[in-house]
């Protein structure tokens, strides 16, 4: 079934080009279904990559997903123009009165300052607050991970001596958890963060349940007994080149970055990288679309 979105996103253009099903406002009216109400806060820099690769992979689950985008009214961006954030986003003064089956909280390069020094924390904190009383689940990235487990259970990121940066082996640690349905025993995923939450901190919270993790990159999937709040230390959503332009980014402006582990063909920057955690994406985001939100919210929202 088709994500929908607004008739002239940009995304909507490359997403149908891959053959993936969207729909815009006019078509949608015409089902007779209630579609899934998902919200997603946007808080990477270049908001239009982390729409598409987002919007690639909610698309994959027999349900009408309705998405809407979120920035934060108290960050200016510096890399996605103020008319793209106009047209397509909202900020929470203007939703804090709706109610969503659904929220993506993405990460945010702003992993290596304490929490309380990012310029928009507080109002953060205000959404993570709201979703608790109107949002029937929410899915935490990467930095909205470390952030959601800071302001929830005070659990602290630690810096790293090195960036975690490639593409890793995880294992599922409790099968019998719906989020991990249909996953194999060991799966690849990326990592690119500066900071780790550490295991022993997470397993002295009664109330957390560690579902996959890795002997390299450490924890990557995490939940709350109630599914309420679901915690991916990767990024899942990334496609083919992400971490290609990530790693040129940083060594054209001449910075100490690694080779990402475990991506480049033989570790040849000049080689296409290969991709092999779509699938493992596509079956965790449809997973919580379908046990964790669809299943569990009311039909009148």
């Amino acid at each position: 079934m088709p994500i929908k979105t607004q008739s002239d996103l940009p995304a909507k253009e490359i997403l149908e080009s891959e053959n993936i099903f969207v729909i815009d406002e006019n078509r949608a009216l015409h089902q007779d279904i209630r579609p899934i109400q998902i919200l997603i806060l946007n808080l990477m820099p270049i908001k239009q990559d982390t729409e598409i690769q987002l919007l690639r992979a909610l698309s994959n689950t027999p349900l009408q997903v309705d998405i809407s985008f979120l920035h934060m009214s108290t960050h200016i961006s510096k890399n996605t123009s103020a008319s793209h954030l106009n047209k397509f986003y909202q900020i929470f003064e203007d939703i804090k009165d709706n109610k969503y089956d659904g929220l993506i909280i993405t990460g945010a390069p702003v992993e290596q300052m304490p929490f309380e020094e990012v310029n928009y924390w507080d109002e953060l904190v205000s959404v993570m607050d709201w979703a608790q009383r109107n949002v029937t689940s929410i899915l935490h990235l990467c930095w909205g991970a470390q952030a959601g487990l800071y302001h929830y259970y005070g659990i602290q990121k630690h810096m790293l001596e090195n960036k975690m940066f490639g593409i890793f082996e995880h294992k599922v640690q409790n099968r019998k958890i719906p989020l991990v349905r249909g996953f194999d025993d060991y799966f690849y995923a990326p990592h690119s963060r500066h900071t780790e939450v550490r295991k022993e901190d997470v397993e002295a919270v009664e109330d957390l349940i560690i579902l996959a993790e890795s002997d390299e990159a450490g924890l990557y999937l995490i939940m709350d007994r109630q599914g309420k709040n679901i915690f991916v230390m990767g990024h899942p959503e990334y496609d083919r080149i992400t971490l290609k332009n990530e790693y040129f980014r940083d060594k054209n402006k001449g910075l100490d970055i690694i080779l990402p582990r475990n991506y480049f063909p033989d570790n040849d920057d000049a080689k296409r990288p290969r991709l092999q955690w779509r699938a493992h994406a596509n079956n965790l985001y449809s997973n919580w679309l379908d046990y964790y939100v669809y299943q569990i919210t009311p039909y009148e929202l």
